[in-house]
């Protein structure tokens, strides 16, 4: 993404080339996404709202990807199992096992099982790349999960030792390994324009998620979105399903899948903060550590990278 999709203005440009703010921005919209996930339950079907985000998504993605395609198309018709697989895995097969797993499991399992994203990319990175990650990457992945595990206790280690694991913990740990074998895998990606990658991956993630839909109408249960439906609709294509997939491919390609997959960790804590602002839920002690502990784990990672950059040298 480093070629004529790049933003050419000065300002625009410096922020295509900044990875931290580039990830803080992902992070923000899924965190949104998780709000506007909570507000849709009973207002569109899970697999509708998979399936009809991308149909929606992929029209402002061909057009603006539609210059590049000219040019990566011969690229991209080569490396369709890669497309098929990243678009099946990472956007239809996470998104629809988050739905799903939202409605028979309990939003602090699920803030727990997230917070696991880093973790496996790290280990995936190893074991499929051979990237090696320092002591302090490691800590710093660690330190952050447990900022996850703060807010997701809600402050109270209690809390954790009760937890009861059930059929939708599993299927969001499946959706959990999904996305980091995505973020390990987007360091293998054709040599192509972020803009053509995302329209060929959104396709495929459109074209696989079209049968999970078919199979909620033919189960019985479709939901036919309300305004509320809608809207959240509208925010994931728009925001979850394009800009924010284009900034997290970017964020990965500047700094790589380890120290990208860590800001995952944020996603909880900005979402702890929108649910206090927007939904007027308390804000207790707990949210400040968790914060502190996810930023400081950040940091942490991002230092240990650093510290391997420059011994490799």
């Amino acid at each position: 993404m480093t070629d004529a999709t790049a933003p050419q203005t000065g300002i625009l440009r410096s922020a295509w080339a900044n990875p931290i703010l580039l990830l803080v921005l992902t992070t923000l919209i899924w965190a949104g996404h998780s709000i506007v996930g909570r507000l849709a339950v009973g207002q569109i079907g899970p697999m509708t709202l998979t399936c009809m985000r991308w149909l929606i998504a992929l029209a402002p993605i061909l057009a603006a990807a539609r210059p590049s395609l000219r040019h990566d198309w011969p690229v991209l018709r080569a490396s369709w199992p890669y497309l098929l697989a990243m678009g099946a895995l990472g956007y239809t097969g996470f998104n629809a096992l988050f739905y799903v797993a939202a409605h028979r499991t309990s939003a602090l399992n699920l803030s727990i099982i997230k917070g696991g994203i880093p973790a496996f990319v790290l280990l995936g990175a190893r074991a499929a790349l051979g990237i090696r990650f320092t002591a302090l990457q490691a800590l710093g992945a660690v330190v952050t999960m447990a900022g996850v595990a703060a807010i997701a206790a809600q402050g109270n280690i209690a809390t954790l030792l009760a937890l009861d694991f059930n059929s939708g913990d599993a299927m969001m740990l499946v959706a959990v390994v999904f996305y980091a074998g995505y973020t390990v895998a987007l360091r293998e990606r054709p040599p192509v324009s972020g803009l053509s990658l995302l329209a060929g991956m959104a396709l495929a993630a459109f074209v696989t998620s079209v049968p999970l839909m078919i199979w909620e109408i033919d189960s019985g249960g479709f939901i036919w979105p309300t305004a509320a439906g809608l809207m959240t609709l509208a925010y994931v294509a728009l925001g979850p399903a394009f800009a924010s997939q284009m900034f997290y491919m970017r964020g990965v390609e500047l700094i790589g899948p380890g120290r990208a997959g860590v800001f995952v960790n944020l996603v909880p804590v900005f979402g702890a903060i929108m649910a206090v602002v927007l939904l007027g839920e308390p804000f207790a002690a707990y949210h400040v550590l968790a914060l502190l502990l996810v930023v400081g784990g950040i940091v942490i990672a991002q230092a240990g990278a650093r510290a391997k950059s420059v011994s490799a040298r």
